[in-house]
């Protein structure tokens, strides 16, 4: 059976000179002296790996648009190299996708080892009061162990019936689903099956996955401000929505690498490890990256390397005989791409032993510094802001119930303003550069994430705009802690203002934006 991961994407001696690249790569953290919870620093040659592969590696993503966000690069245990595309920063969260599945995973591996459950358990022993009226003989066969591994017999994703289902217990619309093939015997990719694995754990402990993993992972690991999306009824999602920041990709890779072992304590089992990472999905290709074999929530690579993966490219990548872990954080539409040129560059750069070569350190020392997304070039019209600047435009009704919006263009750049039934929201655009701060637009009209985060009233933004010409203003906002941005174009015609929305992921996908053109008059 091949796993085509692709088709569901569409539905990573110095002497003085030593001295200051070793200030730059940790940070200001020089001679062990590091922030709480940071891993150590070093110099890529230092642990026998090139600079030039490194730098390589960050031609060829920039060169082919990957857009990539962040990159961290690990080995011995000390971070070799580190960088974030501007203007996403090391402070930032970042939504992980399906990464999550491999945090799910963990939670199922602690709980194992408490003697809380087995991965034989069959699935409805833990929700007798969810099942359908009739059981059927494959879903009362289905296993957690078939949860893990994505072969619960379902001939299709059962994501689409819990999010989209009229049903807000997803437990019971996912126990209702058809379970067509014998589980343990057909493969198909389910993040459903990892959902079911979140809402286990809660049914167990009482606590949200969020909660159950944060005293056995996340601090010991030292991942703080971590959060993760629920479902109706507050069960974290478990396949989707967690974030944390790209050090905190690494450091589970670590864990992983290590064997589980974190600081000379031991967290998880290495049995437990050794399972979750081993192929138990066999598949017949053998050239992509997801013809390799699929474990408990992780993928197993090509040059027997494993990782954790999530859409738009968020990746936890375990090289064992490197003794290397890759985190990368993106937003690309193709991931394959991003795992190849790491191939293809990172890899043959790794070398046995340390390496006296340091003619590349200062060029990946000044290339990791000035990383960045594109900025809309500074354009100014002064035309343009003498027909909008200070103005308000209004709206007849619409599916966005956006009631107007407005321009002023100052110091800071351009305060745009809009208004809905939620209120009024404020977002400012730097021209020419980016200007951060935070929105509550994300989750009113054009909410990003079908699932909230408990608590998140705003989420952060990095805006900028500029003039196309005298009659069109376009401002892109960065949602920086989500994998994603919208494209806003304001086209004026005298008294009127036509405003049409693009999601990145419409772009990607090669799709229209669903959202409405707004027409809209200036008053007053």
């Amino acid at each position: 059976m091949t796993v085509n991961r692709r088709e569901f994407l569409q539905k990573a001696g110095l002497g003085a000179l030593q001295l200051g690249l070793v200030s730059y790569f940790a940070n200001s953290t020089v001679a062990g002296v590091l922030k709480t919870g940071q891993l150590p620093r070093s110099l890529p040659e230092l642990q026998g790996v090139k600079s030039s592969g490194i730098i390589d590696f960050i031609a060829a993503v920039e060169t082919k648009k990957l857009n990539l966000h962040s990159l961290m690069i690990l080995r011995h245990g000390k971070i070799l190299a580190e960088g974030w595309w501007a203007p996403y920063q090391a402070d930032l969260k970042h939504t992980l996708y399906s990464l999550s599945k491999s945090f799910t995973s963990s939670a199922i591996g602690f709980a194992v080892n408490e003697g809380k459950l087995s991965v034989n358990d069959k699935v409805i022993s833990f929700f007798p009061d969810q099942v359908p009226a009739e059981i059927s003989a494959n879903l009362g066969n289905m296993k957690v162990q078939d949860l893990l591994t994505m072969r619960t017999g379902h001939a299709k994703d059962s994501t689409p019936a819990l999010r989209e289902g009229t049903d807000p217990n997803w437990v019971k619309s996912f126990l209702a689903y058809p379970v067509e093939h014998e589980p343990g015997t057909f493969f198909v990719y389910n993040s459903g099956a990892t959902y079911m694995l979140s809402a286990i754990i809660q049914k167990l402990t009482g606590q949200t996955l969020l909660e159950y993993l944060t005293p056995r992972l996340f601090v010991p690991l030292g991942i703080e401000g971590a959060d993760w999306e629920v479902d109706p009824n507050g069960v974290n999602t478990g396949g989707w929505g967690l974030r944390v920041k790209t050090e905190d990709i690494a450091k589970f890779g670590q864990l992983y690498l290590r064997k589980g072992v974190w600081d000379g304590k031991r967290l998880l089992p290495e049995k437990w490890i050794d399972e979750a990472t081993s192929a138990h999905v066999p598949t017949k290709g053998t050239e992509s990256d997801w013809e390799q074999g699929y474990g408990y929530q992780f993928w197993r690579c090509r040059h027997n390397a494993y990782r954790g993966d999530g859409a738009f490219g968020q990746y936890c990548i375990v090289m064992p005989e490197k003794d290397m872990v890759v985190a990368i954080t993106s937003e690309s539409g193709d991931m394959g791409a991003i795992m190849n040129e790491l191939w293809k560059h990172v890899l043959p750069a790794v070398q046995e032993s340390s390496l006296s070569e340091k003619g590349a350190q200062a060029q990946l020392k000044q290339k990791l510094s000035s990383l960045a997304l594109p900025v809309p070039v500074a354009k100014n019209s002064a035309a343009g802001v003498s027909k909008i600047n200070n103005q308000k435009y209004i709206f007849d009704n619409n599916d966005l119930k956006i009631n107007s919006v407005s321009f002023n263009f100052g110091s800071e750049g351009c305060v745009f303003k809009l208004s809905d039934g939620g209120g009024e929201h404020t977002i400012t655009n730097g021209i020419g550069k980016w200007k951060t701060g935070k929105t509550d637009l994300s989750i009113l009209p054009l909410k990003l994430v079908s699932t909230p985060v408990p608590g998140e009233k705003e989420t952060r933004i990095a805006a900028a705009g500029t003039w196309v010409d005298d009659n069109t203003f376009e401002m892109i906002w960065r949602f920086t802690e989500t994998a994603h941005y919208d494209t806003v174009v304001c086209k004026f015609d005298g008294d009127n203002i036509n405003v049409r929305f693009e999601r990145s992921l419409a772009i990607i996908n090669n799709v229209e934006d669903t959202r409405p053109e707004l027409i809209g008059k200036r008053v007053g």
